[in-house]
């Protein structure tokens, strides 16, 4: 039999909270791309507009001196150069200024002679910057050749950067059409505009670099924005079904067992129907009160309050919870009336019980619990006291988040109570009792929420 080869699939699969915080990271990513790319096209802009600048400058500059340069220049009557006037009235050593000419008989006239043809009319003796002798006849060369002006970056025997410009000049009375006569060429040092456009380059990259990581944690405090309603929806959602399974494991197992015994005939049918539908108007009441919680959550719906008597509430949950063996004592000073909603109060009333019978007593004795009902007229209080280990150290700072109880069981019947105090402008307490256990206080207030949901 041929075996199908199935695809392969990640042994761990994200979760949706994963998967939005991935998602967070990547429009991160991209918003701090999007924003280098901008600012790097900037700063290549910025770089190379600077040195189209300081290179023009340079030129204007030089173009300036070869010109006035070039009106010192005259001919003999033989059409060749004469010097004597330009040398006596510039000084050509610094700047360096270089005079070449096209030889008189080329071999072929319409052939411009290479750089090594070129004569060398007149070059300073002590130039105060010294470049290669065949740098300097290339750029007359490139200037007679184009028949118009030509500069080029170059360096000198030291290693430093220099700019090199040359006019091409032609016979006087010359025709449109001539060849020119030969050529000047100056030069200028370029070490300080240099250094300024290199001190420009390394600002203009430290400041795009220091701008993309801005971006990006602007972009990340955004997209954290952006996905925060998705991460608390997440939550929301998680809470609700951990709870749902925390409140609805009881009931199901009673049910269960109850089943169970039925079909084995050991319970009377009438007794098995009457505690099955008890279970079932439990359980749909445990539905109604987590549904109505999570619509609470997601601020869909507000809180459905109403006076009602907590002593009363708390005597019938008292009632409801204690067990064989358990030994629970309601005390309350007075009537003591509380505007809230009746299901949720319940059932924080309940699991805090429910949580100092299963761990407020020593292994092997039964539970003793007093719980306590008052008022200031303020505030009301429900105290739950038992006669337990007490507060283990390790988990008394994280006692009310959920899946941190620390007793072996998940924390949430604290959780919830802790939300139901919050959600009526509470607040629910925890610290030693004066048995030597455990003491929690559920504080609401006697008026109502100050709001509604």
């Amino acid at each position: 039999m041929r075996a199908v080869r199935r695809p392969f699939r990640s042994a761990r699969a994200l979760t949706p909270t994963a998967r939005v915080r991935r998602l967070r990271r990547r429009i991160t990513v991209l918003f701090a791309l999007t924003s280098a790319a901008g600012l790097v096209a900037m700063a290549v802009l910025a770089v190379r507009s600077d040195g189209v600048r300081w290179r023009e400058q340079l030129d204007q500059g030089m173009s300036a001196d070869t010109n006035w340069a070039l009106g010192l220049l005259e001919t003999d009557e033989d059409g060749r150069l004469d010097t004597e006037v330009l040398l006596d009235n510039a000084g050509t050593a610094c700047p360096p200024l270089f005079l070449f000419s096209v030889p008189v008989a080329p071999v072929e006239p319409s052939v411009t002679p290479a750089p090594g043809e070129l004569v060398v009319e007149h070059a300073p003796r002590r130039p105060c910057l010294t470049l290669p002798a065949g740098a300097v006849r290339q750029a007359a060369a490139t200037a007679v050749r184009a028949d118009e002006p030509r500069s080029r970056d170059a360096r000198t025997a030291d290693g430093e950067p220099v700019r090199m410009f040359a006019l091409p000049f032609y016979p006087p009375d010359a025709e449109e059409d001539a060849a020119p006569q030969g050529a000047l060429v100056t030069v200028a040092d370029a070490s300080a505009q240099r250094a300024d456009h290199r001190r420009l380059t390394w600002v203009v990259s430290g400041g795009c670099a220091l701008l993309v990581l801005l971006s990006a944690g602007v972009g990340h405090l955004l997209s954290g924005r952006a996905v925060r309603p998705a991460l608390e929806a997440l939550d929301r959602q998680e809470s609700f079904l951990a709870d749902a399974a925390h409140d609805l494991r009881t009931p199901a197992a009673s049910l269960r067992t109850l089943a169970e015994t039925a079909l084995r005939g050991e319970t009377d049918s009438t007794d098995v129907h009457r505690r099955t539908l008890r279970l079932a108007e439990g359980m749909g009441t445990l539905v109604d009160g987590l549904l109505t919680r999570a619509r609470l959550m997601a601020g869909t719906a507000v809180l459905a309050v109403e006076p009602l008597r907590l002593d009363q509430l708390v005597e019938a949950v008292v009632e409801d919870a204690a067990g064989e063996g358990q030994r629970v004592a309601v005390r309350a000073e007075q009537a003591v009336v509380v505007v809230a909603d009746p299901d949720l109060v319940r059932r924080a009333v309940a699991n805090l019980v429910g949580n100092a019978l299963v761990h407020g007593h020593l292994p092997g004795e039964p539970a003793e619990v007093e719980v306590t009902v008052g008022g200031d007229g303020a505030t009301t209080a429900v105290t739950v006291e038992d006669a337990g280990p007490g507060l283990p150290p390790e988990v008394a700072g994280a006692l009310f988040d959920r899946f941190r109880s620390g007793s072996g069981s998940t924390g949430l019947g604290l959780s919830i109570a802790s939300w139901v105090a919050h959600a009526h402008g509470g607040s629910l307490t925890a610290e030693a009792g004066r048995r030597g256990g455990a003491r929690f206080v559920l504080r609401l207030p006697a008026g109502g929420p100050a709001t509604e949901g």
